[in-house]
Protein backbone atom coordinates (compact mmCIF):
# COMPACT_ATOMS: atom_id res chain seq x y z
CA UNK A 1 0.00 0.00 0.00
CA UNK A 2 1.42 3.45 -1.26
CA UNK A 3 2.14 6.13 1.87
CA UNK A 4 -0.61 8.63 1.33
CA UNK A 5 1.37 12.25 0.68
CA UNK A 6 0.49 15.36 2.00
CA UNK A 7 2.25 19.39 0.48
CA UNK A 8 2.09 22.66 2.42
CA UNK A 9 1.88 25.91 1.37
CA UNK A 10 2.01 29.01 3.40
CA UNK A 11 0.94 32.88 3.09
CA UNK A 12 1.76 35.51 5.04
CA UNK A 13 3.85 35.95 8.59
CA UNK A 14 5.94 33.94 10.62
CA UNK A 15 2.76 32.40 12.55
CA UNK A 16 1.43 31.05 9.82
CA UNK A 17 4.36 29.48 9.23
CA UNK A 18 4.95 27.99 12.70
CA UNK A 19 1.06 26.96 12.64
CA UNK A 20 1.91 25.20 8.81
CA UNK A 21 4.29 23.12 10.75
CA UNK A 22 2.11 21.54 13.23
CA UNK A 23 -0.34 20.55 10.87
CA UNK A 24 2.06 18.94 8.90
CA UNK A 25 2.86 16.95 12.27
CA UNK A 26 -0.65 16.04 13.09
CA UNK A 27 -0.78 14.47 9.22
CA UNK A 28 2.69 12.60 9.43
CA UNK A 29 0.94 11.34 13.01
CA UNK A 30 -1.75 10.01 10.81
CA UNK A 31 0.47 8.34 8.60
CA UNK A 32 0.85 10.62 5.47
CA UNK A 33 4.12 11.21 4.11
CA UNK A 34 4.84 15.26 3.63
CA UNK A 35 6.40 16.16 0.19
CA UNK A 36 7.56 19.00 -1.82
CA UNK A 37 4.98 21.19 -3.44
CA UNK A 38 5.82 20.16 -6.50
CA UNK A 39 5.81 16.78 -6.03
CA UNK A 40 2.38 16.42 -6.70
CA UNK A 41 0.56 15.60 -3.54
CA UNK A 42 -2.44 13.60 -2.40
CA UNK A 43 -3.83 16.40 -0.38
CA UNK A 44 -2.58 19.93 -0.56
CA UNK A 45 -2.90 22.68 2.66
CA UNK A 46 -2.93 26.10 1.63
CA UNK A 47 -2.27 28.58 4.45
CA UNK A 48 -3.83 31.93 3.79
CA UNK A 49 -3.03 35.12 4.52
CA UNK A 50 -5.27 38.14 5.07
CA UNK A 51 -2.97 41.49 5.82
CA UNK A 52 -1.57 41.67 2.29
CA UNK A 53 -3.19 42.86 -0.75
CA UNK A 54 -4.57 40.27 -3.49
CA UNK A 55 -5.15 37.42 -0.71
CA UNK A 56 -7.63 36.05 -3.51
CA UNK A 57 -5.30 36.12 -6.31
CA UNK A 58 -2.36 34.36 -4.41
CA UNK A 59 -4.69 31.95 -3.26
CA UNK A 60 -5.98 31.45 -6.83
CA UNK A 61 -2.96 30.89 -8.48
CA UNK A 62 -1.57 28.11 -5.36
CA UNK A 63 -4.36 25.95 -5.89
CA UNK A 64 -4.24 25.96 -9.58
CA UNK A 65 -0.29 25.53 -9.00
CA UNK A 66 -1.15 22.17 -7.32
CA UNK A 67 -3.35 20.82 -9.66
CA UNK A 68 -0.79 21.24 -12.35
CA UNK A 69 0.89 19.12 -10.05
CA UNK A 70 -1.85 16.60 -9.40
CA UNK A 71 -5.04 16.89 -10.88
CA UNK A 72 -6.48 14.33 -8.67
CA UNK A 73 -5.30 16.20 -5.41
CA UNK A 74 -7.18 17.12 -2.48
CA UNK A 75 -7.05 21.02 -2.34
CA UNK A 76 -7.78 22.20 1.48
CA UNK A 77 -7.62 26.08 2.94
CA UNK A 78 -6.76 27.59 5.56
CA UNK A 79 -5.48 30.38 7.48
CA UNK A 80 -6.67 34.32 8.04
CA UNK A 81 -8.35 34.49 4.66
CA UNK A 82 -10.20 31.33 4.91
CA UNK A 83 -12.12 32.87 8.43
CA UNK A 84 -12.81 35.96 6.63
CA UNK A 85 -13.91 34.44 3.25
CA UNK A 86 -14.89 30.81 3.51
CA UNK A 87 -17.58 30.96 1.22
CA UNK A 88 -15.87 33.01 -1.44
CA UNK A 89 -12.74 30.66 -1.33
CA UNK A 90 -15.06 27.38 -1.83
CA UNK A 91 -16.00 28.99 -4.79
CA UNK A 92 -12.22 29.04 -6.58
CA UNK A 93 -12.14 25.91 -9.23
CA UNK A 94 -10.48 22.69 -7.60
CA UNK A 95 -11.01 24.04 -3.45
CA UNK A 96 -12.26 20.86 -1.67
CA UNK A 97 -12.56 22.19 1.79
CA UNK A 98 -12.33 24.97 3.42
CA UNK A 99 -11.48 25.19 7.38
CA UNK A 100 -12.08 28.01 9.73
CA UNK A 101 -9.70 29.34 12.62
CA UNK A 102 -11.73 27.43 15.70
CA UNK A 103 -11.60 24.15 12.85
CA UNK A 104 -7.94 24.47 11.54
CA UNK A 105 -6.03 22.76 14.54
CA UNK A 106 -8.57 19.59 13.48
CA UNK A 107 -7.20 19.52 9.80
CA UNK A 108 -6.55 16.68 9.49
CA UNK A 109 -9.05 14.83 11.71
CA UNK A 110 -12.30 16.54 10.05
CA UNK A 111 -10.78 15.42 6.60
CA UNK A 112 -10.44 12.32 7.29
CA UNK A 113 -14.19 12.07 9.35
CA UNK A 114 -15.00 13.56 5.56
CA UNK A 115 -12.86 10.29 3.68
CA UNK A 116 -11.32 13.53 1.04
CA UNK A 117 -14.97 12.83 -0.23
CA UNK A 118 -15.01 16.13 -3.06
CA UNK A 119 -17.77 18.10 -3.94
CA UNK A 120 -19.65 17.34 -7.29
CA UNK A 121 -18.50 18.52 -10.33
CA UNK A 122 -19.71 22.15 -10.30
CA UNK A 123 -20.06 22.42 -7.06
CA UNK A 124 -18.47 24.28 -4.36
CA UNK A 125 -15.89 23.34 -1.90
CA UNK A 126 -17.10 22.16 1.99
CA UNK A 127 -17.24 25.10 4.55
CA UNK A 128 -16.44 24.28 7.85
CA UNK A 129 -15.92 27.60 9.80
CA UNK A 130 -17.56 28.67 12.88
CA UNK A 131 -17.84 32.68 13.88
CA UNK A 132 -14.70 33.97 15.05
CA UNK A 133 -16.26 33.84 18.69
CA UNK A 134 -15.74 30.33 18.76
CA UNK A 135 -12.06 30.54 18.22
CA UNK A 136 -11.00 30.77 21.87
CA UNK A 137 -8.38 28.06 22.56
CA UNK A 138 -4.94 28.63 22.49
CA UNK A 139 -3.25 25.50 20.54
CA UNK A 140 0.60 25.69 20.16
CA UNK A 141 2.93 25.92 17.86
CA UNK A 142 6.41 25.60 16.43
CA UNK A 143 8.37 25.48 12.95
CA UNK A 144 11.00 22.32 12.91
CA UNK A 145 12.64 21.57 10.23
CA UNK A 146 15.26 24.15 9.74
CA UNK A 147 17.19 22.57 12.35
CA UNK A 148 19.37 26.31 13.55
CA UNK A 149 15.94 29.06 14.11
CA UNK A 150 12.15 27.81 15.43
CA UNK A 151 9.48 29.78 15.22
CA UNK A 152 7.16 29.10 18.16
CA UNK A 153 4.13 30.52 19.02
CA UNK A 154 3.32 31.70 22.13
CA UNK A 155 -0.33 33.99 21.89
CA UNK A 156 -2.84 33.97 19.67
CA UNK A 157 -5.54 36.22 18.44
CA UNK A 158 -5.91 40.54 19.38
CA UNK A 159 -8.07 42.67 21.32
CA UNK A 160 -7.33 45.88 19.71
CA UNK A 161 -9.20 47.54 17.15
CA UNK A 162 -6.97 49.48 15.09
CA UNK A 163 -9.22 51.01 12.36
CA UNK A 164 -7.03 49.25 9.30
CA UNK A 165 -6.26 45.56 10.71
CA UNK A 166 -8.32 42.66 10.56
CA UNK A 167 -6.76 40.09 12.67
CA UNK A 168 -9.22 40.54 15.21
CA UNK A 169 -11.66 38.84 12.73
CA UNK A 170 -9.66 36.47 11.15
CA UNK A 171 -8.28 35.11 14.42
CA UNK A 172 -10.22 36.06 17.54
CA UNK A 173 -9.10 37.18 20.96
CA UNK A 174 -5.96 37.53 22.62
CA UNK A 175 -5.02 34.06 24.32
CA UNK A 176 -1.88 31.95 25.30
CA UNK A 177 -0.92 29.04 26.96
CA UNK A 178 0.87 29.17 30.52
CA UNK A 179 4.82 30.27 31.14
CA UNK A 180 5.18 26.64 32.22
CA UNK A 181 4.08 25.27 29.33
CA UNK A 182 5.97 27.40 26.93
CA UNK A 183 9.41 26.47 29.51
CA UNK A 184 8.52 22.92 28.43
CA UNK A 185 7.98 22.86 24.89
CA UNK A 186 11.17 24.92 24.77
CA UNK A 187 12.70 22.33 26.59
CA UNK A 188 11.89 19.31 24.62
CA UNK A 189 13.16 21.66 21.05
CA UNK A 190 16.76 22.40 23.05
CA UNK A 191 16.99 18.45 23.40
CA UNK A 192 16.90 18.32 19.74
CA UNK A 193 19.48 20.38 18.87
CA UNK A 194 17.70 24.00 17.98
CA UNK A 195 19.68 26.84 18.43
CA UNK A 196 17.45 29.85 18.49
CA UNK A 197 13.91 30.65 19.32
CA UNK A 198 12.08 33.39 17.74
CA UNK A 199 8.89 33.79 20.12
CA UNK A 200 6.09 34.84 17.88
CA UNK A 201 1.93 35.90 18.29
CA UNK A 202 -0.40 38.55 16.68
CA UNK A 203 -0.31 40.79 19.73
CA UNK A 204 2.78 39.14 21.71
CA UNK A 205 3.39 41.94 24.31
CA UNK A 206 -0.02 40.63 25.49
CA UNK A 207 0.68 37.46 26.38
CA UNK A 208 -0.81 36.10 29.56
CA UNK A 209 -4.49 36.02 29.30
CA UNK A 210 -5.79 32.24 29.38
CA UNK A 211 -8.61 29.68 30.27
CA UNK A 212 -12.02 30.02 29.25
CA UNK A 213 -12.70 33.08 31.37
CA UNK A 214 -9.71 34.68 29.65
CA UNK A 215 -8.10 36.30 33.07
CA UNK A 216 -5.03 38.02 32.77
CA UNK A 217 -2.19 35.40 34.87
CA UNK A 218 0.71 36.12 33.57
CA UNK A 219 2.64 39.10 31.24
CA UNK A 220 4.67 38.67 28.98
CA UNK A 221 7.75 40.05 31.35
CA UNK A 222 6.95 36.87 33.20
CA UNK A 223 7.42 34.58 30.21
CA UNK A 224 10.98 36.54 29.61
CA UNK A 225 12.18 36.14 32.72
CA UNK A 226 11.63 32.39 32.63
CA UNK A 227 12.70 31.49 29.56
CA UNK A 228 15.92 33.84 30.39
CA UNK A 229 16.83 30.79 32.77
CA UNK A 230 16.17 27.74 30.51
CA UNK A 231 19.59 25.61 29.80
CA UNK A 232 19.98 24.81 26.17
CA UNK A 233 18.73 27.24 23.83
CA UNK A 234 21.24 29.71 23.14
CA UNK A 235 18.91 32.13 21.57
CA UNK A 236 16.00 33.95 22.06
CA UNK A 237 14.33 36.84 19.55
CA UNK A 238 11.36 38.54 20.30
CA UNK A 239 9.27 38.63 17.09
CA UNK A 240 7.38 41.86 16.96
CA UNK A 241 5.68 44.28 20.22
CA UNK A 242 3.60 46.66 20.40
CA UNK A 243 5.39 49.55 21.97
CA UNK A 244 2.58 50.54 24.68
CA UNK A 245 3.43 46.91 25.40
CA UNK A 246 7.33 46.87 25.76
CA UNK A 247 8.10 47.95 29.19
CA UNK A 248 10.95 48.56 30.84
CA UNK A 249 11.26 45.83 33.08
CA UNK A 250 11.60 43.74 29.78
CA UNK A 251 14.24 46.09 28.38
CA UNK A 252 16.14 46.05 31.18
CA UNK A 253 15.73 41.71 31.21
CA UNK A 254 16.85 41.40 27.74
CA UNK A 255 19.73 43.88 28.18
CA UNK A 256 20.89 41.61 30.84
CA UNK A 257 20.42 38.22 29.40
CA UNK A 258 22.86 36.11 27.78
CA UNK A 259 20.23 34.51 26.21
CA UNK A 260 17.53 37.27 24.84
CA UNK A 261 19.23 38.92 21.98
CA UNK A 262 19.60 42.56 21.61
CA UNK A 263 16.86 43.04 18.19
CA UNK A 264 13.51 44.50 18.46
CA UNK A 265 10.66 44.92 16.09
CA UNK A 266 8.66 47.84 17.02
CA UNK A 267 5.34 48.53 14.94
CA UNK A 268 4.99 52.48 14.34
CA UNK A 269 2.78 52.53 11.66
CA UNK A 270 3.35 56.72 11.66
CA UNK A 271 5.39 59.20 13.03
CA UNK A 272 1.93 61.45 12.48
CA UNK A 273 -0.07 61.87 16.14
CA UNK A 274 -2.93 63.17 14.00
CA UNK A 275 -2.80 59.65 11.80
CA UNK A 276 -2.40 57.39 15.19
CA UNK A 277 -5.26 58.64 16.25
CA UNK A 278 -7.19 58.01 13.26
CA UNK A 279 -5.61 54.39 12.86
CA UNK A 280 -7.01 53.89 16.46
CA UNK A 281 -3.21 52.95 18.06
CA UNK A 282 -2.66 53.22 21.70
CA UNK A 283 0.44 55.30 21.93
CA UNK A 284 2.32 58.73 20.04
CA UNK A 285 5.08 59.21 18.74
CA UNK A 286 6.42 60.63 21.79
CA UNK A 287 6.42 56.87 23.78
CA UNK A 288 7.37 55.18 20.76
CA UNK A 289 10.29 57.90 20.85
CA UNK A 290 11.00 57.23 24.65
CA UNK A 291 11.40 53.12 23.98
CA UNK A 292 13.71 53.65 20.94
CA UNK A 293 16.06 55.70 23.26
CA UNK A 294 16.07 53.43 26.43
CA UNK A 295 16.79 50.35 24.06
CA UNK A 296 19.76 52.22 23.12
CA UNK A 297 20.95 53.71 26.08
CA UNK A 298 20.55 49.97 27.70
CA UNK A 299 22.11 47.99 24.50
CA UNK A 300 23.69 50.75 22.41
CA UNK A 301 24.52 47.65 19.65
CA UNK A 302 21.04 46.51 19.75
CA UNK A 303 19.16 46.61 16.40
CA UNK A 304 15.11 47.87 15.73
CA UNK A 305 12.88 47.08 13.12
CA UNK A 306 9.92 49.53 12.46
CA UNK A 307 6.19 48.82 10.66
CA UNK A 308 5.16 51.51 8.60
CA UNK A 309 2.30 51.93 6.99
CA UNK A 310 1.73 55.15 3.96
CA UNK A 311 -0.86 56.41 2.37
CA UNK A 312 -3.62 55.84 5.18
CA UNK A 313 -7.24 57.51 4.54
CA UNK A 314 -6.26 61.00 5.80
CA UNK A 315 -2.37 61.85 5.52
CA UNK A 316 -1.44 64.63 3.89
CA UNK A 317 2.03 65.31 2.84
CA UNK A 318 2.68 67.68 5.98
CA UNK A 319 1.68 63.95 7.82
CA UNK A 320 3.72 62.30 5.92
CA UNK A 321 6.96 64.25 5.47
CA UNK A 322 6.42 64.30 10.04
CA UNK A 323 6.68 60.20 9.79
CA UNK A 324 9.42 60.36 7.04
CA UNK A 325 11.54 63.30 9.86
CA UNK A 326 10.67 61.39 12.56
CA UNK A 327 12.25 58.09 11.43
CA UNK A 328 15.27 59.96 9.78
CA UNK A 329 16.38 61.23 13.44
CA UNK A 330 15.55 57.82 15.09
CA UNK A 331 18.49 55.00 15.33
CA UNK A 332 16.20 52.82 14.43
CA UNK A 333 18.13 49.99 11.95
CA UNK A 334 15.65 49.29 9.37
CA UNK A 335 12.25 49.57 8.09
CA UNK A 336 8.92 47.46 6.94
CA UNK A 337 7.20 50.02 4.34
CA UNK A 338 3.47 48.73 3.65
CA UNK A 339 1.11 50.89 1.13
CA UNK A 340 -2.75 50.88 3.09
CA UNK A 341 -4.53 48.97 1.84
CA UNK A 342 -8.75 48.69 2.12
CA UNK A 343 -9.89 45.82 4.34
CA UNK A 344 -13.52 45.50 4.28
CA UNK A 345 -15.28 45.58 7.78
CA UNK A 346 -12.69 47.88 9.54
CA UNK A 347 -13.50 51.39 9.79
CA UNK A 348 -10.41 52.33 7.90
CA UNK A 349 -11.78 52.69 4.45
CA UNK A 350 -14.73 55.20 5.96
CA UNK A 351 -12.62 57.88 6.87
CA UNK A 352 -12.28 60.87 4.62
CA UNK A 353 -9.11 61.62 2.57
CA UNK A 354 -8.42 58.98 0.31
CA UNK A 355 -4.80 58.99 -0.53
CA UNK A 356 -4.43 57.80 -4.06
CA UNK A 357 -2.88 55.03 -5.16
CA UNK A 358 -0.23 56.48 -7.12
CA UNK A 359 0.96 58.94 -3.95
CA UNK A 360 0.79 55.76 -1.80
CA UNK A 361 3.27 54.31 -4.35
CA UNK A 362 6.03 57.31 -4.13
CA UNK A 363 5.91 57.12 -0.34
CA UNK A 364 6.81 53.67 0.05
CA UNK A 365 9.39 54.20 -2.23
CA UNK A 366 10.72 57.03 -0.31
CA UNK A 367 10.37 54.68 2.52
CA UNK A 368 12.03 52.39 1.48
CA UNK A 369 14.88 54.05 0.57
CA UNK A 370 15.25 55.81 3.90
CA UNK A 371 15.45 52.08 5.44
CA UNK A 372 18.53 50.75 2.86
CA UNK A 373 20.46 54.18 3.82
CA UNK A 374 19.65 53.39 7.99
CA UNK A 375 20.05 49.41 7.56
CA UNK A 376 23.91 50.31 5.59
CA UNK A 377 24.60 53.14 8.08
CA UNK A 378 23.72 50.25 11.20
CA UNK A 379 25.65 47.99 9.41
CA UNK A 380 29.14 50.57 8.85
CA UNK A 381 28.95 51.32 12.35
CA UNK A 382 29.55 47.73 13.52
CA UNK A 383 32.88 46.84 10.77
CA UNK A 384 35.70 45.79 12.92
CA UNK A 385 34.00 44.31 15.59
CA UNK A 386 33.91 40.83 16.80
CA UNK A 387 30.86 39.08 17.36
CA UNK A 388 28.94 35.35 16.80
CA UNK A 389 27.61 34.40 13.95
CA UNK A 390 24.65 31.88 13.87
CA UNK A 391 25.00 30.12 10.00
CA UNK A 392 22.12 29.08 8.72
CA UNK A 393 21.58 26.15 6.76
CA UNK A 394 20.20 27.65 3.83
CA UNK A 395 22.92 29.41 0.89
CA UNK A 396 22.73 32.23 -0.84
CA UNK A 397 21.56 33.22 -4.15
CA UNK A 398 25.77 33.27 -4.41
CA UNK A 399 25.89 29.40 -3.12
CA UNK A 400 27.60 31.01 0.17
CA UNK A 401 26.52 30.66 3.94
CA UNK A 402 24.45 33.35 5.43
CA UNK A 403 23.98 33.85 9.25
CA UNK A 404 22.85 36.19 11.71
CA UNK A 405 24.65 38.25 14.34
CA UNK A 406 22.94 38.71 18.28
CA UNK A 407 22.07 41.89 16.54
CA UNK A 408 20.45 40.96 13.28
CA UNK A 409 23.33 42.02 10.62
CA UNK A 410 23.19 39.52 7.54
CA UNK A 411 26.35 37.90 7.28
CA UNK A 412 27.67 36.17 4.46
CA UNK A 413 30.74 33.70 4.19
CA UNK A 414 32.64 30.97 2.09
CA UNK A 415 29.91 27.99 2.49
CA UNK A 416 31.34 25.07 4.41
CA UNK A 417 29.43 22.33 5.67
CA UNK A 418 30.82 22.69 9.15
CA UNK A 419 29.47 26.25 9.74
CA UNK A 420 25.58 24.85 9.24
CA UNK A 421 23.77 25.85 12.61
CA UNK A 422 27.25 26.65 14.12
CA UNK A 423 28.11 29.25 16.29
CA UNK A 424 31.34 31.37 15.41
CA UNK A 425 33.21 34.21 16.79
CA UNK A 426 34.53 36.32 13.84
CA UNK A 427 35.43 39.92 13.06
CA UNK A 428 32.69 41.58 10.67
CA UNK A 429 34.64 43.43 7.98
CA UNK A 430 32.92 44.99 5.41
CA UNK A 431 29.52 45.76 3.62
CA UNK A 432 29.19 43.94 0.15
CA UNK A 433 27.14 45.49 -2.76
CA UNK A 434 23.86 43.09 -1.83
CA UNK A 435 23.97 44.86 1.82
CA UNK A 436 25.44 42.11 3.70
CA UNK A 437 28.52 41.96 5.89
CA UNK A 438 31.08 39.93 5.40
CA UNK A 439 33.58 38.78 7.75
CA UNK A 440 37.32 38.18 7.64
CA UNK A 441 38.04 34.85 5.79
CA UNK A 442 41.11 34.42 7.83
CA UNK A 443 39.16 33.11 11.01
CA UNK A 444 37.26 30.62 8.77
CA UNK A 445 37.96 27.25 9.02
CA UNK A 446 40.35 26.23 6.13
CA UNK A 447 37.74 23.87 3.89
CA UNK A 448 39.15 21.72 1.04
CA UNK A 449 36.75 20.36 -2.02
Amino acid sequence: MNTRTVAFYTLGCKLNFSETSALGRQFEEQGFAKVAFEQGADIYVINTCSVTDHADRKCRKVVQQALKHNPEAYVTIVGCYAQLKPQEIAEIPGVHAVLGAAEKFRLAEILAETAYRKPEAGQPGQVFASPISEAVEFHDAHSFGDRTRTFMKVQDGCDYSCSFCTIPLARGKSRSGSVQSVVERVQKLAATGVKEIVLTGVNLGDFGIQGEERQRLETFTDLVNALDQVEGIQRFRISSCEPNLLTDDILRTVAQSKRFMPHFHIPLQSGSNKILGLMRRRYRRELYADRVALIKELMPHASIGVDVIVGFPGETDADFLETYQFLNELPVSYLHVFPYSERENTLAPTLPGRVQDRVRHERTTQLRSLSEKKKRFFYEQHVGLETEVLFEDDLGPDGRIEGYTPNYIRVAAKYDPLLVGELKKLRLAAVNSAGLMEVEESELPVFHH
